[in-house]
């Protein structure tokens, strides 16, 4: 398994959850020092998920990818990281993997940072891979006792504040690597937050009570139609000509 983004706050929550699961953990760096900030067990590759051709060694034999990378920068950083590094892997792939992807809640709601995200996502569902897109909430506004998982769907909340949703970022690592070994979970998009009570041990029965996204879909079930195919820029549109049933 690959972690894209892993010595970012999430990313390296998710190479602990990862390795505490038993997965053979590979994390992507830019820099060979920043394999300090793992545990013993992590397979370190260099690479940058802005050059393509930096991947080849990261993704060689790969059964999953986890992206929990993002960046909060202007448009041009938004299309550079947020669309550009799943674009680069994906196009990177050379077999078929399990993907789950990390957005944000609200990200149908158009922003320059949103909406590149949204494109993200809709590389992976036209890609024909197996997936789950994770939409976090505001990470770590949790009360002590607010850990019950919650997943929706419709991104219908766009406050763009914490009452939109909270979680705690051990618990999107969590829910995002749990994904990856579950049937339930698979082709699902969902909205995650926490509410109060404790958190549930088994995550099976909360993927299944979800909605699968739609075949040949490049948005996800429920969503607002409010980004059209016919409006994106072209280098977009090639983007998903070019990975639409690569795999």
């Amino acid at each position: 398994m690959l972690i894209v983004g892993a010595s970012g706050s999430i990313g390296r929550l998710a190479v602990d959850e990862a390795l505490r699961e038993g997965f053979e953990t590979r994390a992507l760096v830019r820099d060979r020092n920043q394999s300090l900030l793992f545990p013993e067990g992590t397979r370190v590759v260099v690479g940058d998920f802005t050059r393509p051709d930096s991947l080849t060694e990261a993704l060689e034999g790969v059964t999953g990818v986890v992206f929990t990378h993002g960046t909060y920068g202007g448009a041009e950083e938004a299309e550079r990281v947020n669309y550009g590094a799943v674009r680069n892997v994906l196009n990177a792939l050379k077999k078929p993997a399990r993907i789950a992807l990390m957005t944000t809640i609200g990200v149908t709601k158009p922003t320059p940072g949103h909406d590149w995200k949204r494109r993200g996502e809709r590389l992976v569902r036209a890609s024909g891979l197996p997936y789950t897109i994770v939409r976090p909430g505001w990470f770590d506004y949790n009360e002590s006792d607010q850990h019950r998982f919650v997943m929706m769907q419709g991104d219908t909340r766009w406050a763009s504040d914490p009452s939109d949703g909270v979680i705690a970022r051990r618990q999107i690592a969590e829910v995002l690597i749990g994904s990856l070994s579950s049937d339930a979970a698979e082709h699902k998009t969902l909205e995650l937050v926490a509410e109060k009570g404790g958190a549930q041990s088994d995550l099976t029965p909360l993927f299944a009570a979800l909605k699968t996204d739609p075949v040949q879909s490049f948005d996800a079930v429920l969503d607002r139609d409010n980004l059209p195919i016919a409006g994106e820029p072209a280098r977009v549109v090639s983007d998903l000509d070019a990975v639409r049933g690569r795999f």
